[in-house]
């Protein structure tokens, strides 16, 4: 075995002393840490919305003019899905000549008629009598008829743009239950619209896809081509002009409530407080009717069932 090495003395340490005529460099003092924020205070606040007519940036200028157009009209462009209300408002000011937003709001901040123009263009007003018209089927053969045994019915037409379903509701309903009273509410975000459906004409291509016979029974043809709704069937109808996401809602009022093609374009948080909302209204056993591309997201949350194709019924 071979012997190990003898062990070499250590080094002497150099001593921590500054030779005499060297002087130490001064050694900053230490910075004192600043106090911790706390975690709440951390939390960035929600960027305000910009002022109307003073965003300059685009991305906010799409918002300013939808803040314009609801100080205006009351219309809030903002409940729709962003990237379908934008694409349609720069598309129609490019068309207008005035693609700038901040400048386009202060041409509707001047001109009523160019406002009616945009409200037109960007609003969704598509409609017709006897819009899908397997729904009123359903209506005529097994809602209303269920339902007469109430005595007195009350429908409320949500989002009903210019009257074409509330009078088709209205005339189903004298053709099925002709002797139970029957009261209409329509009710439209838009003056424009609340104001042309309680005149009750209807153009030729409103009645496009109506049934000749029971439409010629309750409105009277005119001699451009169009139907004005009969006396009897404006009686059964009325027409509010509310703010669906914003207005007084009735507990359990009525007994049918129509909601169709309205929610489709809104925002998943907007359309789910909405149907919360027409569920809040509607009376037990009554039912709700959606458009035949929409639907609610959490019926049973919603104390709902679904005996039909796109109409819920509450428990």
């Amino acid at each position: 075995m071979t012997p190990l090495p003898p062990r070499q003395p250590l080094k002497p340490r150099t001593p921590l002393v500054t030779p005499k005529g060297v002087e130490r460099p001064a050694v900053a003092p230490r910075t004192p840490l600043a106090p911790r924020t706390p975690l709440a205070a951390r939390t960035p606040a929600a960027p305000a919305r910009p002022s109307v007519g003073t965003a300059n940036v685009k991305g906010d200028d799409f918002t300013a003019l939808c803040e314009l157009v609801r100080q205006l009209c009351a219309v809030d462009l903002l409940q729709y899905k962003r990237n379908q209300m934008e694409r349609r408002v720069r598309t129609w000011t490019e068309r207008r000549g005035t693609p700038n937003l901040e400048e386009y709001g202060k041409i509707l901040r001047k001109d009523p008629e160019e406002l009616d123009a945009f409200l037109d263009r960007v609003t969704i007003n598509v409609s017709h009598l006897w819009r899908h018209e397997d729904q009123f089927e359903v209506l005529r053969k097994k809602i209303l008829p269920e339902l007469a045994e109430r005595k007195r019915l009350k429908i409320w037409s949500a989002g009903s743009s210019y009257g074409a379903e509330a009078y088709t509701i209205a005339a189903v309903a004298r053709e099925t239950i002709p002797t139970i009273p029957v009261e209409i509410v329509g009710t439209d975000l838009d003056k424009r619209m609340v104001a042309r459906a309680r005149e009750g004409y209807f153009t030729p291509e409103d009645a496009r896809t109506s049934p000749k016979a029971v439409l010629t029974k309750h409105f009277e043809p005119r001699t451009d081509g169009g139907w004005q709704a009969k006396p009897e069937l404006k009686r059964m109808v009325r027409f509010e002009n509310g703010d669906l996401l914003r207005m007084a809602v009735p507990t359990a009022r009525y007994d049918v409530v129509f909601c169709r093609n309205t929610v489709i374009y809104f925002t998943e948080e907007v359309r789910d407080a909405l149907h919360e909302r027409l569920v809040k209204a509607l009376s037990p056993g009554g039912y709700l009717v959606v458009g035949t591309s929409e639907r609610v997201s959490d019926p049973k949350g919603l104390g709902l069932t679904s005996p039909y194709h796109f109409i819920y019924q509450k428990s």
